[in-house]
């Protein structure tokens, strides 16, 4: 099975707090990588996402950070900024190497402890861990994922544990495509195939699932969300251009939208990167972008799968 690490180029790391139930996930790209951005849902909270659009100057980008901790979790940016800055990557601009480092957070407040998120230490943290390297990522309760939740329109009585999952896909030629997703989301955590929840907001006392869906009707609009958000990286090591970067996100959502109902609401941020690192001969993006939606609704299925119980919310391996 492959690995988001077997991707040419990348390197990720891990760094968390599982007593404070917030963590952060570093994405390096030390050599440079053209870089996409696609952003929907209504919640966001990112950082340097306006430079990845098409007509702007930057191409390359050195590292994504992905956190938790709501926007106080974007200071951790800045030791991954620190981290490169001390071994000269960056976009070079004369007088120094400025590292180009786009993030985007969870809300994950709700668990554990609110007054604890991550910061430039736990970012530097992560980026050791990077290059100390893994044959695969950790997944499931860890960095970014550690205190994510799934199925909140009840809210914290009855939502269950999000986390962090990967999935890679040979596209042939050499090319592969992969994403690196945190499950983080208002709506429940679906099977593509088959539709059935594997996990979401729970039918209490009674056992099995509420259904969001249904939920949306039955309500009728008489709930709140409590801040929710799907963020993650799909990565090639085939090349693309920075339109096709940006599409290649875009049609990444697809995936985002098979595995999670509803998917996109105003209660979530749901940020999508994308990363070519140019190891490989060009490839058409329609190909890219079809099996980036595809890795990504694997990923988002496996980081429910592999999630632990944490801060008393439930997982699915666990129920």
């Amino acid at each position: 099975m492959l690995s988001f690490n077997d991707i040419p180029g990348i390197q990720v790391g891990h760094a968390q707090d599982l007593e404070a139930a917030t963590g952060c996930t570093v994405i390096l790209t030390t050599d440079g990588a053209v870089g996409g951005i696609d952003q929907r849902g209504g919640a966001p909270g990112t950082r340097e996402t306006d430079l990845l659009r098409p007509m702007h100057r930057v191409e390359q980008v050195h590292a994504i950070l992905l956190t938790g901790g709501s926007a106080f979790g974007l200071a951790a940016a800045d030791g991954v900024v620190r981290w490169l800055e001390e071994r000269n990557f960056g976009y070079d601009v004369g007088i120094a190497c400025v590292p180009i480092v786009p993030g985007a957070v969870i809300f994950d407040l709700g668990i554990g402890r609110a007054d604890v998120r991550p910061d430039a230490a736990m970012g530097y943290a992560a980026c050791q861990a990077a290059v100390r390297g893994m044959a695969e990522p950790e997944a499931g309760t860890v960095g970014a994922g550690t205190g994510a939740t799934v199925g909140n329109i009840l809210g914290p009585t009855a939502h269950m544990k999000g986390g962090i999952g990967t999935a890679v896909i040979d596209i042939g030629n050499g090319a592969l495509v992969g994403a690196l997703i945190v499950v983080n989301c208002f709506g429940d955590v679906v099977d593509p195939e088959t539709g059935r929840i594997l996990a979401g907001a729970r039918k209490l006392p009674k056992d099995g699932f509420a259904d969001t869906m249904q939920l949306l009707k039955e309500m009728a609009g008489g709930f709140t969300g409590p801040g929710n958000t799907v963020i993650g990286v799909v990565a090639t090591n085939a090349t693309l251009s920075k339109e096709a970067a940006n599409k290649m996100a875009q049609m990444a959502h697809n995936g985002l939208a098979r595995a999670i109902r509803p998917a996109h609401t105003m209660f979530d941020g749901d940020t999508i990167f994308a990363l070519a690192t140019g190891q490989e001969q060009p490839v058409d993006v329609n190909l890219a972008g079809a099996y980036a939606a595809e890795a990504t609704a694997q990923a988002i299925v496996n980081a429910v799968r592999q999630a632990t119980s944490l801060a008393d919310v439930p997982a699915a391996g666990s129920n």
